[in-house]
């Protein structure tokens, strides 16, 4: 199974920062020592023609030029530097690659990713780019090109905070579904619609969570008929985890375990190829926040062997 990861370019945060860079390096560490048959690579930087694919060319100029105002700034979270846009645009190209494996093998991983409060013309909570959008439009063009026919997308998002970007992206868009379960409470405060929203109250644990889980993919299913999706992105959030600091939720790891199986079991039986992304994750204690995501990666590699051994 191939996974791909852009943590080599370092952010420039100052001291204090909230947010936990480490924890990709933590994470690639982990995969490195205890996945040997997993095919690590370093993911290439997306286009100003890919991301344009998704967001409007004046952002994307103000991004890669450095224009970006003090207070877009802010609300992304992370002060422009040279490394800021290096590291995004290789986030999102980590999201490319994995989508493109994905189709050829069933899937594969980006090791962070899932920035999906990027807008078509602004970013916000920790999110330059939207790699799933830029992902989700690039490859429906390369299977046209390819197959002379359309690629149904769906994005399966179940970080803890709404999907905002993605929502607002996709929104007059039929050919991409879009699926949030969130936090009702958690940011963002002024949600966008998705195709499918699921909000959860503060407090929820493995019980409640699973059984709206299992809710929302008969929708998805039922919305799709004898049509089911052909490529879907998974957003796989760490941040349901009791020990998030931001999540809210009383997720255990072994809840957030069950999680993924579903997700992944459900796609098997369609054989629907899946793009697997890593997405929020801000443990009291990284490990904790490595671990789920690391148990992700393993049922990931286990959904890989079970692909690749079925006829089609």
């Amino acid at each position: 199974m191939k996974a791909f990861f852009a943590d080599h370019v370092g952010l420039q945060l100052p001291p204090g920062h909230r947010f936990p860079f480490q924890k990709y390096g933590l994470l690639r560490d982990r995969v490195a020592a205890e996945f040997p048959s997993l095919d690590l690579h370093p993911a290439q930087p997306a286009t100003e023609g890919e991301l344009a694919l998704a967001h409007e060319p004046n952002y994307i100029s103000t991004v890669l030029q450095g224009h970006l105002s003090t207070q877009a700034q802010r609300e992304i979270g992370f002060p422009w530097s040279p490394r800021m846009v290096e590291r995004a645009c290789r986030s999102v190209g980590a999201t490319i690659m994995a989508a493109r494996a994905a189709l050829r093998e069933g899937i594969a991983a980006n090791l962070a990713g899932g920035t999906h409060h990027a807008s078509a013309d602004s970013g916000g909570g920790y999110c330059v780019f939207n790699d799933v959008a830029v992902a989700a439009r690039l490859m429906q063009a390369e299977w046209h090109r390819a197959h002379r026919r359309l690629l149904r997308v769906a994005v399966i998002d179940l970080d803890v905070h709404q999907g905002n970007g993605t929502a607002s992206i996709f929104r007059d868009d039929p050919t991409v579904f879009t699926l949030s379960m969130h936090g009702a409470k958690n940011f963002p405060f002024r949600k966008q619609p998705g195709d499918l929203d699921v909000d959860l109250p503060d407090g929820c644990g493995d019980a409640e969570y699973l059984q709206a889980l299992d809710a929302a993919l008969d929708v998805l299913w039922s919305r799709h008929g004898d049509h089911p999706p052909g490529l879907v992105f998974y957003l796989a959030g760490a941040d349901p985890h009791e020990g998030d600091r931001l999540g809210r939720l009383k997720l255990s790891t072994e809840g957030l375990a069950e999680r993924d199986r579903r997700v992944f079991d459900a796609l098997l039986k369609r054989r629907i190829p899946v793009a697997l992304s890593m997405a929020g994750g801000y443990g009291r204690d990284l490990a904790d926040t490595v671990q789920v995501q690391v148990n992700t990666l393993r049922l990931a590699e286990g959904h890989w062997q079970r692909w690749n051994n079925q006829h089609p």
